[in-house]
């Protein structure tokens, strides 16, 4: 294993390997590339006038430095999704004050986290069909989600209310409660779990601002009323650029294909795994392959096994080159645009990372079952490539 980071990737077509540079600029010689970056990798910074001026510190949550120190300080953050859900309560108890700036509010469920008791230690411990039932029934329970995001999103009522009265049980203000309250359908954005979110917002030193950013100066941030709060450290929590996972000029295809350019509407693959002009190219927990009802394992998992299949297929057939064709590409990605037509995901009433900005497609997420997904890749189909 190497310790170090890539720089560029080239296909080379004439010794049909690919050529990595890295940041130490040496070479690196693969048969191979595979991509397990995933799409939440590369820090979205939001484009708010004045943000490089602001004269305290700036940090992305992704990028949380070793030596920050947060007492005493007065402390802004834009963003209130996933990331910022989880680190918010841990702030509230170390800063003085905390401006919490909200674009829209979340469906938030109580987190389950309660300790496993002793017995039931023992027993996944020293039994193991009861291990695996346990796994298979939570497995189950999360894929019988799914419908309600894909068809019937009446079958969210029951999640709804639970959501609703969490908020309710944690939030005594009615102003308060009626900021945090969501006006759209329930999983259009990702449905969160926290218990310690709302009683933190509900604290003394915590202010939630829900007037959109206008601007940032030197000292502090303005909202679009007009009104400038000072903060010594702005914290953003805004997410990842889900949609433009590689940045331009990292992965360079046949032809000089730079696979950021190919992607510039969203990514696409093919099962979110092989892209056509990248030969011998396979990118794990790519395009469609996020989840909204289960864990993401199960998918990274279908996608190894398929790339141990094409590797075995290419040993045994003395094939070493291997590139999926358009019309399979085309032909999967065709029907994924049909089947995310019809989620919620789409009709939702949202706008959301799981959809790119400008072209509108959603290339994060699957819409059908895990197993079916598992079903799909459990063998390498060299019908659907190209080979030599």
């Amino acid at each position: 294993m190497l310790n170090t980071r890539l720089i560029r990737a080239c296909w080379d077509s004439e010794h049909q390997r690919w050529e990595v540079r890295d940041q130490h600029g040496r070479l690196h010689y693969a048969r191979w590339l595979i991509s397990a970056i995933g799409g939440l990798s590369r820090p979205a910074w939001p484009e708010i006038p004045g943000l490089q001026s602001f004269e305290g510190r700036v940090i992305h949550s992704q990028q949380w430095p070793e030596d920050l120190r947060l007492e005493k300080k007065r402390v802004a953050v834009i963003g209130t999704g996933a990331s910022a859900v989880q680190f918010i309560p841990h702030l509230q108890r170390q800063v003085s004050r905390l401006d919490v700036y909200q674009r829209s509010p979340q469906w938030i469920l109580p987190k389950p986290d309660q300790a496993i008791p002793e017995w039931r230690r023992r027993l996944l411990s020293h039994i193991p069909l009861y291990r695996r039932m346990t796994r298979l029934g939570q497995f189950l329970l999360l894929e019988s989600r799914l419908p309600a995001f894909t068809r019937f999103p009446r079958l969210t009522a029951f999640h709804r209310w639970k959501a609703l009265r969490h908020l309710a049980d944690q939030v005594s203000d009615p102003v308060l409660r009626r900021q945090l309250t969501p006006d759209y359908a329930m999983g259009c954005k990702r449905v969160l779990m926290s218990s310690d979110y709302y009683p933190a917002l509900s604290k003394s030193n915590v202010e939630l601002i829900t007037q959109p950013i206008q601007s940032i100066d030197e000292t502090g941030i303005v909202d679009r009323s007009g009104q400038s709060r000072e903060c010594d450290l702005i914290i953003l929590g805004t997410g990842f650029q889900a949609t433009q996972p590689i940045p331009k000029g990292m992965i360079i295809g046949r032809s000089g294909q730079d696979l950021a350019a190919l992607w510039e509407e969203g990514p696409f693959a093919f099962k979110g795994s092989t892209v056509p002009g990248f030969p011998n190219f396979l990118t794990l927990l790519g395009p469609n392959t996020a989840l909204g009802h289960n864990s993401v394992l199960l998918m990274i998992e279908a996608q190894i096994q398929y790339l141990l299949s094409a590797l075995r297929w290419s040993e045994k057939t003395g094939h070493r080159v291997i590139e999926v064709t358009p019309a399979a590409t085309n032909t999967w990605n065709a029907d994924l645009k049909r089947r995310l037509g019809q989620t919620v995901w789409s009709r939702g009433g949202c706008s959301s990372w799981y959809q790119h900005a400008t072209s509108g497609r959603i290339p994060t997420l699957w819409p059908r079952f895990t197993f079916t997904f598992r079903w799909l890749l459990r063998r390498f189909d060299p019908e659907s490539y190209e080979y030599r």
